[in-house]
């Protein structure tokens, strides 16, 4: 079961101490403790405008991140409340409140730059608190937007045909929300009432003109246009008009706010609860707690070395921690099962087989879960090793299981055998046929036990080795028996000893055939599964790229009504390079498949393959020394 947090109270997860960003490490362990989807809601705005209230409401408390009544901001870095979410039980509630963005008592506003790029990068519902109104000074407010290009990569490498790196923002940013507080506006356009959503994209309409000066004021309105294709504005009235309540609002009694601001902060909550979206990666990677928590890092630690944080080489860094953990979640999963599966000795190598292929195979399943961008599958390959190496310690756990049991079976068969000899009961004349009767007794009884293992003929093969000689020692101390006789008695357990050795050689050959059938299901079933895993990240991948191509559409769709026609043709190179995207992925499924199965193949083929070929050269040696040896005592 999935753990799921238990924080009473905010804690600071990105310092910012004398212009200097660093993580908390306590905050980082709450983190790696939430193994559930994360949605993450972040709040960015002006200092002393109640970012702090909002975040509070969506925890369902009154109390928590600081509320100050003074010019001073509280908040410094960015604070995290993770909290259970309380419509969607298997997911976990992540609130992260920003220092005051504009803060006179900072040296450098570089930081407000690089916490709100933080925010953006983080949350999968980033909100943008301000007050008043929006408008030309609201949007100058919100310059910060328009300095992402220069903040963070959504590349590692330039793309390709002039695009600029910023063009692909929309495929991985979150939602925007504009939370206006304390408006006292009616929401009408032209003397026609219009809902507040309407009221935040008739403020990002852009100016006509190609002054300086307007291309300055269009800039944020285009950023957030192009970046964020899902937008939402909520309006709040001034939760009291009375100054003294408002100085110390999280202990101002419900009654005695404004209804109406009640009623909008009750929306805005909801909306959050049922439409804020679990956070991903690039083509719906899933973001966990624990997964946050290295993007926090990466980013935090990119941004203290002077670099722009990539998304991409994020992506690659959470890639490598989490495949290696995904190995090992499978690899243990494979180990737990068969131990709880496996009943040593088998009654047969096919038997433990078929459990291996059954423990593999959900252990596989495990792995593709929990695995993203294995792109050489390497990870895979160290999966496939591990599991191989497991199951031969099975194996010989069951061939050990084997001996030990048929041994112990055969001594107690072989105990009245054994005290014939010392009483010399057979060395009488027609002892040797008593001696025969008595052993071939055994060799029946031994037969009629069940559940041998895969060490049965072999073990009895031993002992009858071991009896040959006192065999030969009997028959030819038998008065009872003519030269002859003798002669004949001597070539027929030859023939039999030759007859069992051969029966012995033809197991073993069927046991390696069993082996190879094994190796090529293992195959085939890494191959299967990856196969399905790969439809699933195309079919991912063609879904973020329509999605990218739709918004880009709309957007210019929108100018063209508008009259910028030079501003909507300057996407045309983004739209074209699009739909050559989607066409070659969609167009090309078979060829796309090769050029990852195909690598693949030979990866994994390599790991089983090894360990297959060693194992049969070891087995058939084994026998080939074992038949060598009475020739070496003649």
């Amino acid at each position: 079961m999935a753990s799921r947090p238990n924080m009473m109270a905010p804690i600071c997860l990105v310092g910012n101490s004398n212009g200097q960003l660093s993580v908390n490490q306590e905050a980082l362990q709450i983190l790696d403790q939430i193994s559930q989807p994360v949605v993450v809601v972040a709040i960015v705005g002006m200092y002393r405008t109640g970012k702090s209230y909002l975040m509070n409401q969506l925890a369902g408390q009154n109390h928590g991140f600081p509320l100050g009544s003074t010019v001073q901001s509280e908040t410094k870095g960015i604070w995290m409340w993770c909290v259970p979410h309380p419509l969607n039980t298997d997911h976990t509630l992540v609130l992260l409140d920003t220092e005051g963005l504009g803060d006179v008592e900072k040296g450098d506003p570089k930081n407000d730059s690089w916490i709100f790029a933080l925010a953006v990068l983080l949350s999968s519902m980033f909100v943008y608190n301000s007050m008043g109104t929006i408008n030309h000074q609201a949007l100058e407010q919100l310059q910060y937007v328009t300095e992402l290009t220069e903040l963070i990569r959504a590349k590692s490498s330039p793309p390709p045909d002039g695009v600029d790196d910023s063009s692909e923002f929309v495929s991985f940013f979150p939602d925007f929300i504009w939370a206006v507080r304390d408006f006292t506006l009616e929401l009408k356009l032209n003397d026609h009432s219009i809902t507040e959503d309407e009221y935040l994209d008739n403020a990002l309409k852009l100016i006509p003109g190609r002054s300086p000066k307007v291309q300055i004021s269009n800039l944020p309105r285009e950023c957030i246009r192009h970046f964020f294709p899902k937008r939402k504005c909520f309006v709040f009235d001034r939760p009291t008009t009375d100054k003294d309540l408002l100085a110390h609002i999280e202990t101002v009694a419900k009654h005695q706010m404004d209804p109406k601001f009640l009623e909008q902060t009750k929306m805005f909550c909801s909306y959050i609860f049922t439409q804020a979206r679990t956070k991903t990666l690039r083509e719906g990677i899933p973001v966990t707690g624990k997964r946050l928590r290295t993007l926090v890092v990466t980013y935090v630690d990119t941004i203290k070395s002077g670099a722009v944080p990539c998304l991409e080489n994020a992506v690659t860094a959470l890639a490598e921690l989490e495949n290696s953990a995904a190995v090992q979640k499978a690899a243990d999963h494979y180990t737990e099962q068969m131990a709880q599966r496996v009943s040593f000795p088998t009654d047969s190598l096919q038997e433990l087989l078929d459990l291996h292929a059954a423990c593999e195979r959900e252990a596989i399943a495990i792995f593709m879960q929990n695995s993203f961008k294995d792109d050489n599958q390497m990870f895979q390959k160290n999966l496939v090793e591990i599991i191989q190496g497991e199951k031969d310690g099975f194996l010989k756990q069951n061939e050990e299981a084997s001996v030990k049991y048929c041994q112990a079976k055969l001594d107690q068969l072989s105990v009245a055998l054994q005290e014939g000899i010392s009483a010399g009961m057979f060395s009488v004349p027609g002892g040797h046929k008593l001696y025969m009767e008595t052993k071939k007794k055994i060799e029946e009884d031994y037969f009629q036990v069940p559940r041998k293992g895969v060490k049965a003929n072999e073990v009895l093969q031993s002992f009858l080795q071991s009896q040959a000689p006192i065999e030969k020692s009997i028959l030819q101390a038998d008065k009872a028996l003519t030269d002859q006789e003798k002669a004949m008695a001597e070539e027929r357990a030859r023939k039999e000893a030759a007859e069992k050795e051969q029966e012995l050689m033809r197991q073993k050959l069927q046991e390696q055939q069993q082996q190879m059938e094994a190796q090529k299901r293992s195959l085939e079933e890494n191959m299967l599964q990856l196969q399905e895993k790969l439809e699933r990240d195309r079919e991912n991948y063609i879904k973020e790229q329509n999605m990218m191509l739709q918004h880009k559409l709309k957007v210019q769709e929108d100018m063209l009504k508008d009259g910028f026609t030079k501003q909507a043709e300057a996407l045309n190179n983004e739209i074209s390079h699009l739909k050559n995207m989607i066409s070659t992925t969609e167009n090309n499924k078979a060829s796309w498949f090769e050029r990852i199965l195909e690598p693949a193949v030979t990866t994994i083929t390599s790991a089983l393959c090894d360990r297959l070929v060693g194992g049969i050269v070891k087995g058939v040696g084994t026998l080939f020394k074992k038949k060598s040896l009475p020739l070496k005592k003649l």
